[in-house]
Formats: structure tokens, C-alpha cells, sequence
């Protein structure tokens, strides 16, 4: 599925309500005293959906990538803060909340690798460098690939399939 906006991006959501989340939770008393802790989870979990959106918007797949692994790498930093929460006393009001955000928070950064791996499996460096010509070159040889992939199923009952087993030698004579 081709995406033209980060906004529909399923991974964004997912950093987005993370967030959003995280900023509900500093929102509770035992958050009182605004320090180090509560700026650094708001900062790390918003960081994650702003380089998705920031990378999705540069134009090349090595720009997106780069953004990718900088929001992996804000996820992993938000999963290692709300860990540190769950050790310390003065959070436990709200330690029942932590363990589905570490979730969520490793659920995007393993979104965040596969879409990266996709990319750096991929031909095409970047919608800035699609030039007319590259697009069509690109969608011809995704439409042929595709076309060979449907003629393949549809003669696959029809072509027979190589076996490991000796085929037994044609003779004019009958079975014994």
C-alpha cells in the first residue's frame, strides 16, 4: 500500500497515541514536581511520531531512513524511561499503566524497523528522485513481475512440477 501523507501512516497513530498517552500520564500527581523524568518521556515519545512525519516528508529513502532509526531510537529511550518509573516507589500510582505503554512503545519500533528494513531492500531512492522516466520504468517492471507471479498460479496445474523421484523408462511393453 502506497501512503501520500504520514498522518495515515499506521505507525505514526500508533507513535502519536503513544504520546498522547505519555502526556496523560505526566499529567498525574505523582508527576508533581516537573523534572528531568516527565520533560525527557514527553520529549522522547513525541520525538517518535516528529521524525516519522519528518523523514516521510524529505523526499528520499536515505533521508526517510535516517529519521526512522532516530524515531526507533526515541522509542526505545521512552521504553527505557517508563522502565525506570516502574522501579521507583514514588510512581507506583500509576504502575499499572506502564506495562501497555513499554508495549506500545516496542510496538513502534519494531513497525519502525520493518518499514526500515522494507527500504533499504527497496530500488527506489525517494519520491524526490522519481523522474518520469524512473516511475515508469518502475511500475513496468512491478507490472511484469505481477503479471509473471498470476501466470505462474494459473499454470501451475497445467506445467507439471519437477519431483525428486527417478522417472520410470518409457517401454513398448505392457506392465508386468
Amino acid at each position: 500500500m502506497t501512503y501520500h501523507r504520514f498522518e495515515d501512516l499506521p505507525v505514526w497513530k500508533n507513535a502519536e497515541d503513544l504520546a498522547l498517552r505519555i502526556y496523560t500520564l505526566t499529567d498525574h500527581p505523582c508527576f508533581r514536581e516537573r523534572g528531568d523524568l516527565v520533560d525527557q518521556l514527553r520529549r522522547s515519545s513525541l520525538s517518535i511520531s516528529n521524525n516519522i512525519a519528518e523523514g516521510f516528508e524529505r523526499g528520499t529513502t536515505s533521508e526517510l531512513l535516517n529519521f526512522l532509526y532516530i524515531a526507533r531510537g526515541s522509542a526505545g529511550e521512552t521504553r527505557s524511561q517508563l522502565h525506570f518509573a516502574s522501579l521507583r516507589a514514588r510512581y507506583s500510582p500509576i504502575h499499572s499503566q506502564l506495562p501497555s505503554l513499554m508495549t506500545l512503545a516496542e510496538s513502534c519500533s519494531r513497525q519502525i524497523r520493518a518499514w526500515a528494513d522494507s527500504l533499504q531492500n527497496s530500488d527506489i531512492p525517494g519520491q524526490r528522485r522519481l523522474t518520469d522516466q524512473t516511475r515508469e520504468t518502475f511500475e513496468a517492471k512491478r507490472r511484469s513481475e505481477a503479471f509473471l507471479q498470476k501466470l505462474q498460479a494459473m499454470t501451475k496445474h497445467i506445467i507439471p512440477q519437477p519431483t525428486d523421484e527417478p522417472e520410470e523408462p518409457l517401454t513398448n511393453q505392457p506392465p508386468k
